[in-house]
């Protein structure tokens, strides 16, 4: 574990938190790999029954950290495969492959054999939602937003989970415009389990958390495997395929290069507030990440 993940274990209970507050717990490659690893123990652990996970500070996360993605684009050979190409090429097998190995760690949720209780506070915005919709409940606390903006430019979903999530018409909804979905929305679509007071977040999940220790072990990774294949069935890993390809050619458009190129000339928080402004949502509460 790194300094930016954080894991502990109490009373049957593993608790994974974001711990980057200063930068609204964003995701970077230390910590999804922090929160892979903290899954990982937990799965091991023959204390352990049921796993929660976090973010410091108010915010679970927003998202990838663009600022990291937009430093590390421009490293040599970063998006070259073979050992010779021309400059701003692009290589959509390196992209997927690296893209890819985040899913497979994000996958590690959906994969754990023990229950997996998610807590939305903040913001749960782009990239976040690649992660968070892999657990098996939601809970949201009553302020809190989810959404995937970057459908607005810059992404597509890789771990794919909204349609499997919520329908047709709901994904629709919210994919086709990015648009934040509040607290009771999220409730009333299906999205989440419980809306709870801020305050009482961590306390309802954990409670939660322990009721579902008294079910034996066995059955609840059985029952759980059950509901998985069932969606598995449905294409799940096709989607995801898909997804993450389609995540790296929206990353590699004359827009999405324009985009990042006003990081540069307007600032990062500017260029996010003129992509989200239009729809109405998002704005100063999330500047960080997608």
């Amino acid at each position: 574990m790194s300094e930016s993940v954080l894991y502990s274990e109490t009373n049957g209970l593993a608790v994974i938190t974001i711990n980057r507050p200063e930068k609204k717990n964003s995701l970077t490659r230390e910590v999804i790999e922090g929160i892979a690893n903290g899954v990982d123990l937990a799965t091991a652990s023959g204390e352990v029954s049921a796993l929660v996970l976090r973010g410091q500070g108010g915010t679970l996360t927003s998202g990838y950290d663009l600022i990291e993605y937009s430093r590390k684009s421009q490293e040599p050979g970063y998006q070259t495969y073979g050992p010779e190409t021309r400059e701003g090429a692009w290589d959509p097998v390196k992209d997927y492959e690296w893209m890819r190995s985040n899913v497979r760690k994000f996958m590690k949720i959906w994969e754990c054999p023990k229950p997996v209780l998610a807590e939305i506070s903040g913001w749960a915005i782009g990239g976040a939602t690649d992660l968070i919709l892999c657990a098996d409940l939601l809970y949201m606390a009553s302020d809190s937003h989810i959404g995937y903006a970057p459908s607005r430019i810059f992404g597509t979903p890789t771990t794919m989970m909204w349609i499997y999530r919520l329908g047709l018409e709901h994904a629709k909804q919210f994919l086709l415009t990015g648009r934040a979905i509040d607290a009771q929305t999220a409730f009333r679509i299906g999205l989440v389990s419980e809306v709870c007071p801020p305050s009482e977040l961590s306390q309802i999940v954990e409670r939660e958390a322990r009721r579902l220790s008294e079910i034996p072990s066995n059955q609840m990774a059985l029952n759980k495997m059950l509901i998985n294949q069932a969606y598995e069935n449905m294409g799940l890993r096709t989607s995801q395929m898909l997804g993450t390809f389609f995540d790296g050619m929206a990353r590699h458009t004359e827009e999405a290069y324009r985009w990042m190129e006003s990081f540069e000339t307007k600032g990062f928080r500017e260029a996010i507030r003129e992509r989200d402004r239009p729809w109405g949502d998002y704005g100063e509460k999330s500047t960080n990440s997608p």
